[in-house]
């Protein structure tokens, strides 16, 4: 094992210990507020901005104050959330079970950030060099990423390489 293996397995520990100490709940509607956080920023920033006419003169700067505004309310009203669910999970006496969940969760999320890392990376030339290629867990990393490629626009997806045969699920050798 190199020091990328090494990089993985921290980061994903890290993502696992963050779990542990939030639990399962707080976990999962964090996760959930930032996706709303998002959908709900790039659905109504345009109609939120447009109300911020009277106070911000510059469409551009009211475009990014009403994406950024929304975003940021949605995230404290998650955050709130999070927070009276969590204090719901310590009064039932759940939060032994809460925080193993937790285990399972912050690992699945450090392996999903680890394999779009790598997605990333191999967009690049990283996969070539020499500690990519001597690395023991990059092969499976690389993957669950060529997997990825699939939700990917097709002009992106065709740029990631990893010089790896992998057949996919239909078949064919990329």
């Amino acid at each position: 094992m190199n020091w990328a293996d090494y990089f993985i397995l921290g980061l994903i520990g890290l993502s696992m210990l963050i779990s542990i100490w939030r639990g399962f709940i707080k976990e999962a509607i964090s996760l959930a507020t930032w996706i709303v956080a998002v959908l709900v920023a790039m659905t109504f920033s345009d109609p939120f901005a447009d109300m911020l006419s009277p106070w911000i003169e510059l469409p551009s700067a009211r475009a990014v104050a009403g994406f950024a505004g929304l975003f940021l309310i949605v995230l404290i009203l998650g955050a709130l959330v999070g927070f009276l669910a969590g204090q719901l999970v310590k009064k039932t006496g759940l939060g032994g079970t809460d925080r193993v969940l937790g285990t399972v969760f912050g690992v699945a999320r450090g392996v999903i950030l680890v394999a779009v890392l790598v997605l990333l990376a191999g967009l690049t030339a990283l996969p070539r060099d020499p500690w990519w290629q001597t690395s023991q867990l990059m092969p499976h990393f690389e993957r669950v990423a060529l997997w990825l490629t699939q939700y990917l626009p097709a002009g992106v997806a065709d740029n990631v390489r990893f010089d790896i045969p992998v057949v996919p699920v239909d078949g064919k050798l990329r």
